[in-house]
């Protein structure tokens, strides 16, 4: 059930049988010169439609930006940043609980959200209401430990091969091209991460510096088929309408 489809008396007669509301939010960033930029929205929203087909739950309209300073080297990243990202959702959230929405879902697609998602939950219990926040990416190599993967690899390029392969361009597969933008002494070894001594160091920075192609993490992302994606998609999205099951017993 879509809110940007419901008249407004629709809505209220929701609201008077139901607290619980989900609400996606993404970004609109570099995932490697294969990936589109839309991504982190692109997955969340597929992930609502396979939800939705198993759950009456309400579905606001996703935020498609997010904050991603860091990756804003790349042709195309857009970031709103901690603040914004954090004063827009929350803006949201509470009008939602202006209208009786007690119980929020939050379908993350982008790790940098996960600040003003934080600190929106803490003050949702404050004010008698609760916050769930499930980062995808995360969720999925719990259900499966080989679909675990980076920022652009295997695992993000299968979920959006999952919702259009048309959108992954696999002639500009290659090598992550990681830069030791610090010098030989500290090693890139990851995304904001470098080596010293045989340790890992976290290091933010942009993106751009230590990354020519924008994808890092260990899975390659020509490993990934169509097929893993959807079946991965739709085993998180089943235990997200699950979720909501059982967090609408919950008594506030």
């Amino acid at each position: 059930m879509r809110l940007a489809h419901l008249t407004w008396p629709k809505a209220e007669a929701y609201f008077k049988q139901s607290d619980m509301v989900i609400l996606a939010t993404g970004s609109i960033e570099t995932h490697g010169r294969h990936n589109p930029l839309g991504l982190d929205t692109l997955v969340p929203d597929r992930l609502l439609e396979l939800i939705e087909e198993k759950s009456d739950v309400l579905i606001a309209p996703t935020i498609p930006y997010g904050a991603t300073d860091d990756l804003t080297g790349h042709a195309g990243t857009i970031s709103v940043g901690d603040e914004l990202m954090y004063g827009f959702t929350k803006r949201v959230v509470m009008g939602l609980y202006a209208h009786g929405a007690r119980k929020f879902v939050f379908v993350n697609g982008h790790g940098g959200n996960m600040w003003a998602l934080t600190r929106i939950c803490n003050e949702l219990s404050v004010e008698g209401a609760l916050g769930a926040v499930f980062n995808w990416w995360k969720l999925a190599p719990e259900f499966n430990p080989e679909w675990a993967g980076g920022h652009g690899g295997g695992e993000e390029t299968a979920a959006v091969m999952a919702v259009d392969p048309r959108l992954v361009d696999k002639s500009a597969f290659g090598d992550m091209e990681l830069v030791n933008d610090l010098g030989d002494d500290l090693p890139t070894t990851g995304f904001d991460n470098v080596a010293f001594k045989g340790h890992g160091v976290f290091m933010p920075r942009m993106c751009s510096r230590y990354s020519k192609n924008g994808w890092v993490g260990p899975d390659r992302p020509e490993t990934a088929t169509e097929e893993w994606g959807k079946e991965m998609l739709q085993t998180v999205a089943d235990y997200i309408a699950d979720f909501c099951e059982a967090f609408k017993k919950v008594k506030l």
